[in-house]
């Protein structure tokens, strides 16, 4: 950072997200290290320190005795304005160096409406945005990430995506590049190096063919690159990495806690759960590594809340005691315990207690359906009187506010199955005024959010609700909730553009650019999205948000990411598909393994753990 735009700081809306020296921060000699990484989360400060994935790769590359890796995020209107009228460099928090001046930028993509802050903190950072721009000379730019199963959209910016999970695949690139350094390799050569490992995707190795109505014909991989790319996985979680010392924000962050991950992969298989597919097979921590975990990172931040964090923690088949061991060090610091993704097929008395026994956090239940019908159809696996049973146990327990989440506009739903998201509100809240005679204080909250058909899921295939069609169903929920209840949800044209940006081919990229250079950037805030823009950066390319987002795929149709294996069958996602087209719900992997095919990236004699 310059001393001038120390100065400029005060000027700003939220100067503490842009000048670091945060506890546990690393910093090291820059001369004493052979590799310079800079960690690029393309959103704000509050969003990129609040992200579990961020405090793992940084705690884990600076580990490393050659590497130190720093963090940039991506900075906020007012900062940009700045950056841009001073003609500075955005540049990293720990060193306050330039992004140009480091050998590795490396980019997480947890959400496909920052793909335009991408562009936009390459720009400012002084790099060419196109991968095919940057010289021997320029940082390598790598990604990874949830979006990473779909790279095609982002694949002419980036030289190289990390598929699946980071921690191993990581270590073994730093190597690659220390050897690269030191080999005097060229940029081209370093990156045929790094194809041949497990889980690397280089996508200028690969040309994309399409037919004549715009459907991808064909990914062809150049000579030496595999025709799929398979992800990668952490095998055993106990012995894997994990930050015990994490950074500790200097100013209010989303997610301001530790987060102990109890397992990776789901029992569930929600027909539209993105995660619930990549991340298989189940693999789990121990109670044992993770009370140590949860003690060492007491010890080391002073953070006032522990957050026990998977895809459904109540599938964690040790969780009371895993919870008893840790409350007895919460309640000595006075140190709450928080249980996100509960089911309320499995919300209990016991659970409920030991939530609140030092503070009471809020309650969530996730129906996702207003009808039991639909619910079949998603494959939740939950009933009305599950949730019923739920919430009269919260309500006994003391909790006053449920906020139940639903999404609209998925497969099959009719207005019958958006009436009872409206019927299944009010009898939530007839059940809380009911209890213990608390007529007054009772709140219940529906939030909805625009089904996105999403890649490696059993409804990739599906056509998504168009923006009128999703605005439609919302003033009907709005008109059939009562005004007791409160009605949140989510803008049906950043959902819309979500599902084209995940679905998109490589051609997307070329909107997303136009995009970008036509003031796009920021676009998950609401104060900065512009759909007109978004719009007129699709016709100026030729292409249409229709063609990705609201047409629905033939089965034996070329996606875009068929190149990049998930692990999960695709005969296994088209058998699911047919089921919930009969209404059938499937049994979750405990009940019965559905041979969905995740087990095989497991070393020969493990087996996938089911949650368990």
């Amino acid at each position: 950072m310059t001393n001038r735009l120390e100065e400029l700081l005060p000027t700003l809306r939220k100067p503490a997200r842009y000048v670091g020296g945060e506890y546990n921060a690393v910093v090291k000699d820059k001369n004493a290290v052979e590799l310079r990484v800079a960690f690029c989360f393309p959103d704000t400060y509050e969003i990129g320190m609040s992200h579990l994935g961020t405090r793992i790769l940084y705690g884990l590359m600076n580990e490393m005795d050659f590497v130190w890796c720093e963090r940039a995020f991506a900075p906020w209107t007012d900062m940009e304005a700045t950056l841009r009228a001073e003609r500075l460099p955005l540049w990293a928090l720990e060193s306050g160096d330039p992004l140009s001046a480091f050998d590795v930028l490396a980019f997480t993509l947890q959400y496909e409406l920052s793909y335009t802050n991408v562009l936009n903190m390459l720009d400012l950072g002084g790099l060419p945005v196109r991968a095919a721009d940057r010289d021997d000379a320029m940082p390598l730019v790598i990604a990874g990430g949830p979006c990473a199963f779909n790279p095609e959209p982002v694949a002419d910016f980036i030289d190289l995506f990390v598929i699946g999970e980071g921690e191993e695949v990581t270590a073994e690139l730093m190597e690659l590049f220390r050897a690269r350094k030191r080999g005097a390799w060229s940029k081209d050569e370093t990156l045929r190096r790094a194809a041949l490992l497990e889980g690397v995707y280089v996508p200028s190795l690969y040309t994309v063919s399409y037919l004549e109505d715009g459907a991808v014909a064909a990914v062809t991989p150049r000579p030496g690159a595999p025709a799929r790319v398979t992800k990668r996985i952490v095998q055993d979680l106990d012995n894997a990495y994990f930050p015990v010392k994490p950074l500790v924000p200097n100013t209010e962050v989303v997610h301001d806690r530790i987060m102990l991950e109890l397992f990776r992969g789901c029992i569930r298989g929600c027909r539209f759960c993105q995660a619930g597919f990549t991340t298989r097979p189940v693999r789990i921590r121990s109670a044992e590594t993770l009370v140590r975990q949860g003690l060492a990172s007491l010890a080391a931040t002073g953070y006032e809340e522990i957050s026990l964090t998977s895809l459904s923690t109540s599938d964690y088949r040790p969780l009371e005691g895993l919870c008893d061991a840790l409350l007895d060090e919460c309640r000595k610091r006075r140190v709450g315990l928080s249980l996100p993704s509960l089911r309320a097929d499995s919300f209990s008395r016991a659970l409920m207690e030991r939530v609140q026994s030092v503070r009471k956090s809020g309650l969530t239940f996730a129906p996702e359906a207003g009808s039991a019908r639909l619910r079949d159809v998603i494959n939740k696996n939950l009933t009305e009187e599950d949730l019923m049973r739920a919430c009269g146990t919260a309500f006994e327990g003391g909790w006053n506010h449920v906020k139940l989440y639903f999404m609209c506009g998925l497969p099959t739903e009719t207005e019958e199955d958006l009436a009872g998201i409206a019927d299944m509100a009010h009898k939530v809240y007839a059940l809380g005024r009911a209890t213990a005679g608390r007529a007054r204080g009772v709140g219940v909250t529906v939030s909805t959010a625009c089904f996105v058909p999403k890649p490696h899921t059993p409804f990739q295939w599906e056509a998504q609700d168009s923006v009128a069609a999703f605005a439609e169903k919302q003033a009907f929920l709005r008109a059939r909730l009562r005004k007791q209840i409160t009605f949140r949800w989510h803008a049906a044209d950043t959902s819309f553009l979500e599902g084209a940006l995940a679905r998109g081919d490589r051609r997307v990229g070329a909107v997303v650019e136009a995009a970008w250079r036509g003031g796009c950037r920021l676009d998950g805030w609401s104060e900065c999205f512009s759909p007109e823009a978004w719009s007129r950066a699709f016709a100026s390319c030729g292409l249409s948000p229709d063609f990705y987002a609201a047409r629905a795929r033939a089965e034996d149709e070329v996606l875009p990411w068929a190149h990049i294996s998930a692990g999960v069958d695709t005969a296994h996602l088209l058998r699911e598909r047919a089921r919930a087209r009969d209404g059938a719900a499937s049994p979750n992997c405990r009940e019965s393994c559905l041979r969905c095919g995740a087990s095989r990236l497991l070393a020969e004699g493990t087996r996938c753990d089911a949650g368990g």
